[in-house]
């Protein structure tokens, strides 16, 4: 098992579970890949903030698995408060929150009294919520258009496209609509507010995510067996002439039968033997978004509920991170920025400018607050570009080396880069190894084609 994220960490708990005897090698001091926390002056501080939503099955999957549900609740039902700060009357709140109706009723009460489109805006909205219900996910076309084109042709203004699809989708799809493949952002909006009423419904961690994703992780894979190796970083992969694999990584080499490469889709190319994928190359075409996170302590409460959106400023969701980061006094609030290629690299002096008055505008209380840290994460290469054409450039799990399998959210999950994707991901990757092997596949697995 090459890679420690999510789907590493999921093909290696499957496959032990399937039987196997498992090494898993992670090139970090730890397990997570991009979903990890780190020390700051005192506190434990997540890279960047992750939610999922209740549609997210595997990753619910996941979570039980390595027993770590009770620490990532999700809401009794959707609830998104989402406050404006660029109307002339001046900062005014709405929220997008649904009902005990079926679909699509579940949110008509919301959209119907959704302050920040228009009465006629709101009424577009339903007319292009319902043509994104019928459109075929299965449709290889739509992955050749582009979301936002389709939206405008659809009736949607620019407004409606700020203030309620870019609003879920950047957040989901680290991309604008008109960045973001048709095909991704319909299996987003389907599968996420147009499927099941609770499909929307948000869960994030209450604890910092390497509490589950290292620590918790690690324990499931030490109690599963697996062999679990940091700061480990394989270098080649190639088969004998008995078809056995070698696994080279410094000072040593591993012999199997099977490996997952559950790493970037760069770092995959680059180990890939020959003749594994018809196109490799199509590995480097998939390009890469970034997300900036920008962390703020005050030295008293200013926020009194867990999180927001916003609207009219460059800020786009605002989370209380003060408890899961340990902090007893004062408030910390993370700012998850996606979509962010034109500040990833600006100096953090200039992000402080920038931020610091627009949470006075979203939040009156930080006005007489003392800002007692700022700093910045950034993640240039958070997540693949959901751009159109996107979807053939995605490999499935199985290559043309027998024994070879491929794991990753950049893979052809049908998802775009999220948690889910990642463990959808290592699902498949080791039924296929497992299937392959003749094992059984393991009962209480996750099954793809159930929840999909």
């Amino acid at each position: 098992m090459v890679g420690g994220g999510l789907a590493g960490i999921t093909a290696a708990l499957a496959l032990a579970d399937g039987g196997m005897r498992v090494t898993l090698l992670e090139g970090r001091p730890r397990l997570g890949g991009l979903a990890f926390s780190f020390q700051r002056d005192g506190l434990t501080v997540d890279n960047g903030q992750h939610v999922y939503l209740r549609c997210c099955t595997a990753y619910r999957w996941f979570l039980e698995r390595i027993e770590g549900a009770a620490l990532a609740p999700l809401q009794d039902r959707l609830d998104v408060p989402v406050v404006d700060v660029a109307r002339p009357e001046g900062r005014r709140l709405g929220r997008l929150r649904r009902d005990a109706l079926p679909v699509p009723l579940h949110l008509g009460r919301s959209l119907a009294t959704y302050p920040h489109l228009s009465l006629a805006e709101r009424a577009n909205v339903g007319r292009a919520a319902l043509a994104l219900k019928g459109l075929d996910l299965a449709d290889p076309t739509l992955d050749t258009q582009d979301f936002g084109s389709w939206l405008t042709a659809h009736g949607q203004s620019a407004r409606a496209v700020e203030a309620l699809w870019d609003l879920v989708g950047v957040a989901t799809l680290n991309a604008v609509a008109g960045d973001a493949s048709l095909g991704l952002a319909a299996m987003v909006f389907k599968t996420g507010l147009l499927s099941e009423p609770g499909a929307a419904d948000i869960g994030w961690a209450h604890v910092p995510l390497g509490e589950l994703h290292d620590r918790l992780a690690r324990k499931a894979l030490d109690s599963a067996g697996v062999r679990t190796e940091v700061r480990t970083r394989v270098t080649s992969i190639s088969t004998d002439e008995n078809g056995r694999w070698s696994v080279q990584v410094p000072g040593e080499r591993l012999e199997a039968d099977a490996v997952v490469l559950a790493v970037a889709q760069r770092e995959a190319h680059d180990l890939l033997p020959a003749g594994a994928l018809d196109a490799p190359g199509q590995l480097l075409e998939i390009g890469t978004a970034p997300i900036l996170n920008v962390h703020v302590v005050y030295d008293r409460k200013v926020l009194g509920r867990p999180f927001f959106a916003a609207l009219g400023t460059p800020v786009q969701w605002v989370f209380d991170r003060t408890e899961a980061s340990g902090l007893t006094d004062g408030q910390y609030l993370a700012l998850s920025q996606s979509a962010a290629r034109d500040e990833i690299d600006e100096p953090v002096a200039v992000l402080r400018e920038r931020y610091l008055p627009e949470l006075e505008r979203l939040l009156p209380r930080t006005r007489g607050a003392e800002v007692k840290d700022f700093f910045v994460t950034r993640e240039r290469t958070a997540t693949f570009a959901p751009t159109p054409g996107v979807g053939r450039l995605r490999p499935g799990a199985r290559t043309k080396a027998p024994g070879l399998y491929l794991a990753g959210a950049w893979t052809a999950t049908g998802w775009p880069a999220t948690m889910e994707s990642a463990v959808r991901s290592g699902v498949s990757a080791a039924s296929a190894a497992l299937g392959a092997l003749g094992r059984p596949r393991p009962r209480h697995l996750f099954e793809i084609e159930e929840a999909a």
